[in-house]
């Protein structure tokens, strides 16, 4: 490779951000993400419209189930430029029953930022979410969101982050008031007050900022002296008794920026925004590196599939985190598991209902390239020298349900159905030995995934199910020498099953039928994931923690 083509790559890697955003439900993460973008201007990826103009329910949020219910039940991938900054911004489920989505998601990210609730502070599947950033040792943002509202003290929340999370944190900014009395932000690094438009703005305009300092009678008259006295004494104790600013810190993932704001009424976005981009790592900066990214050999992973984004299409992508090298369009790779060369065709990103070609993307970059069913999640590609990547866990169900449909001459949709769900990574699916398709059994790791999965068969397979609970809570892969399938499925308490792979998984009824289990087969590995396959517990050992 020419030195002109090296220097291309290593600045066109430097100056990507690819980042996710990680909260508990209701704390204003869709809303986050469309304030984000409306910054940013552009979107790109997963059934994104260009302005919310254009449409009655989230960009983010593209799924029919999605705008019914106000939710997020699936990942979602959007990329917009600003400034000199090529943004990835991967929007994750809230709700805990599509943790595993967001596990997954997180792979793909150099960062994540923490949406706090000023009411409601650290919840508990934000806590959860903290955790897997910190096992992957993600620099993790802080923005506490709702300061429209009346919440608690700021102080208070940065010592219970610090407190039940376990990590340091810097106030970048300050809230000026809070809730109809709040004015803006105190700037700490540029000693000055960003004053918002008091009237607020609930989706498309973006608020016009006004700087001013301690003395100046803008501020006084703004605030009033009383308030003005009570943001000088703010500000004098977080300069004496905070902790100072490392960016080294933040890039650890030691310590957490925290900024204050209102994402419904754009309030402090902006100054998220520029502050955010210029302290977040790019691809070649990040802590843990995997392979360098501004290597010239092209490679990837594949960290999330997606059917029937577009209905008239009835297509599917696989979504692709670049980690190293320039990806440019129908260019040849090899698929790790196969050991197969395959063409990269038809790489798009979307705007609106309209697709575009890729023609180019670098590391840091996901793109989504159509699939007749080449990938899994998890595959990686790649040129030149072999490498590969085995960081995306896989889960083990913990509700099971047999699927029965209604009418039988829909057996074919329904197959296909649940093979192209289950390649999503939204439910598992497993055989009973010598039965066939007959009683397909599903396996999920929340409850919430049964009613997404009965909804998306009915609407995109024609498929109409109904799902009949099974009384078994724990699902493991068997291991070992000495597995006698006959001797698990004469107990009432077991039940033997195939995945897609055809390895033997047994559920158990209770605590006490896998425990008894254990026991009685001392040469048996009962396993959380499939062999060889990453759960939490190996990547948590693999990043050193």
């Amino acid at each position: 490779m020419s030195d002109a083509n090296a220097k291309k790559i290593a600045k066109e890697v430097h100056r990507r951000r690819t980042f996710a955003i990680i909260s508990h439900p209701d704390a204003g993460k869709t809303t986050m993400t469309e304030k984000l973008l409306l910054y940013g201007g552009a979107i790109h990826l997963a059934g994104s419209v260009k302005s919310r103009r254009a449409a009655k329910h989230a960009v983010s949020d593209w799924m029919e189930l999605e705008q019914q219910r106000g939710i997020s039940v699936t990942s979602s991938v959007l990329q917009f430029p600003y400034k000199n900054y090529a943004i990835n911004l991967l929007d994750t489920p809230g709700h805990a029953d599509f943790s595993e989505d967001t596990y997954r998601t997180l792979a793909a990210a150099d960062a994540a930022v923490m949406l706090i609730d000023v009411a409601k502070g650290v919840e508990p599947q934000t806590e959860k979410l903290f955790k897997v950033c910190r096992m992957r040792k993600l620099p993790i943002f802080t923005f506490v969101n709702k300061m429209d509202r009346e919440g608690r003290n700021p102080l208070e929340l940065l010592e219970e982050i610090e407190n039940l999370l376990g990590i340091k944190s810097y106030p970048i900014n300050w809230p000026i008031g809070m809730g109809k009395a709040f004015k803006g932000v105190w700037d700490r690094a540029g000693q000055k007050a960003l004053l918002f438009d008091s009237g607020g703005h609930h989706g498309e305009a973006r608020v016009d900022i006004k700087e001013s300092t301690l003395d100046d009678p803008l501020l006084l008259n703004t605030l009033g002296p009383v308030r003005l006295q009570e943001l000088k004494d703010e500000v004098e104790l977080l300069d004496i008794a905070g902790d100072e600013f490392s960016l080294e810190q933040v890039r650890n993932g030691e310590l957490t920026p925290v900024f204050f704001g209102s994402a419904m009424t754009n309030f402090g976005i902006e100054p998220f925004l520029e502050a955010f981009v210029e302290m977040a790592p790019g691809p070649d900066e990040v802590r843990v590196k995997q392979v360098d990214p501004t290597r010239p050999e092209f490679s990837g992973f594949v960290f999330k599939i997606q059917a029937n984004m577009n209905p008239a299409h009835r297509d599917r992508l696989a979504f692709i985190r670049i980690m190293s090298g320039r990806f440019e369009r129908d260019m040849q790779a090899k698929l790790a598991r196969e050991n197969r060369q395959i063409k990269l065709a038809y790489p798009q990103t979307m705007m609106a209902q309209d697709r575009e070609t890729v023609e180019e993307a670098y590391a840091g970059d996901i793109i989504g390239l159509y699939d007749p069913g080449t990938f899994r999640i998890g595959d990686t590609i790649y040129t030149g020298e072999a490498v590969e990547f085995t960081d995306i866990p896989r889960f083990s169900p913990e509700h099971f349900a047999i699927v029965e449909i209604k009418d039988a001459l829909k057996r074919k949709q329904l197959t296909k159905g649940l093979d192209q769900l289950a390649e999503e990574g939204a439910i598992q699916v497993f055989k009973q030995p010598y039965l066939g398709e007959k009683d397909t059994i599903v396996g999920a790791v929340g409850q919430l995934q049964f009613e997404v999965l009965k909804f998306r068969l009915e609407k995109e397979y024609n498929a109409v199910v109904q799902l009949r609970p099974l009384l078994f809570q724990h699902a493991r892969w068997v291991d070992g020498e000495g597995f006698e399938q006959q001797k698990f499925e004469r107990q009432d308490y077991t039940k033997v099953l195939l995945d897609r792979d055809d390895n033997p998984i047994i559920l158990f009824r209770n605590d006490w039928a896998l425990n008894y289990c254990k026991g009685q087969y001392p040469d048996l590995r009962f396993l959380p994931n499939p062999p060889g396959t990453p759960g939490l517990e190996q990547l948590h050992g693999k990043f050193d923690l």
